[in-house]
């Protein structure tokens, strides 16, 4: 069993907190930007006000500007005299743009590619990340325990936890590709949430998962949080495909042991 048992309080904290800085603005760039990506922000849609965005993101109107103009100069925004922020492009812009989930099959393919970068992340981030980088990656860890205490399962809080490990590898490619896939591994997470609720309830062994890895980085152990991330990569894999693997050769599309 794991030493963070489900017994304590989590503390209460944003989804932003714990950073400041060039670091805080990168994190609400990251957040617009997937949001524009995804297709919650539209092309030719207006942005919400700098006030009311302030106001979600808690933070200063420097901080926020800052997140902008990383947008603007990347062509994603435009500022309009009266108008605000438009945005610019959509998620076909986006280079790293991928088809929207059809098949298991696809679910599969993106738990491979997840296995091929994410471990290589976690490595980086426990070699790398700073103490903001372990607050952020700690408060998604607290929203998980918390989901497992109520026997939920929380994607959202998944998700924000795979993705703080990415940024925390200090390399923007990982960040990128996580957020590029952000519908592809919600299906999933979705999924495996659905699989391992109920009657014969995994959730603890799933946030036990998550723990182990937050521990490696913590320790800075860059090969345990490698093997920690893999091994939960897999270990969600087989708990939805229930051990089941799709062939996905060419030739044999029928499923395999």
């Amino acid at each position: 069993m794991s030493n963070d048992p489900l017994i304590e309080t989590p503390q209460k904290s944003s989804a932003l907190s714990g950073t400041a800085g060039v670091s805080l603005a990168g994190r609400v760039y990251g957040v617009l930007l997937q949001r524009i990506i995804t297709g919650g922000y539209l092309q030719g849609q207006r942005l919400p006000t700098e006030q009311a965005l302030c106001e979600e993101f808690k933070v200063s109107r420097p901080v926020l500007r800052e997140a902008l103009l990383r947008l603007k100069q990347e062509g994603w925004i435009q500022s309009r005299q009266g108008s605000g922020s438009v945005v610019m492009k959509g998620p076909e812009n986006h280079p790293l743009s991928f088809n929207r989930i059809g098949t298991l099959a696809d679910i599969q393919r993106c738990f491979e590619f997840r296995c091929a970068f994410e471990p290589e992340g976690a490595a980086h981030a426990a070699r790398r990340r700073d103490s903001d980088d372990l607050l952020r990656i700690r408060s998604a860890l607290e929203k998980l325990r918390e989901a497992t205490r109520n026997h939920e399962h929380r994607e959202d809080a998944d998700f924000e936890f795979h993705l703080a490990i990415a940024q925390a590898s200090n390399n923007h490619y990982f960040a990128t590709a996580l957020n590029a896939l952000h519908d592809h591994v919600a299906v999933g997470m979705k999924l495996h949430g659905l699989a391992v609720s109920g009657p014969r309830s995994e959730l603890v062994s799933v946030y036990e998962e998550h723990s182990a890895i937050h521990t490696a980085i913590v320790a800075g152990d860059a090969a345990g949080a490698a093997e920690a991330m893999l091994a939960h990569l897999n270990s969600s894999r087989g708990r939805l495909f229930e051990g089941h693997a799709l062939a996905l050769t060419k030739q044999d599309k029928g499923l395999r042991e």
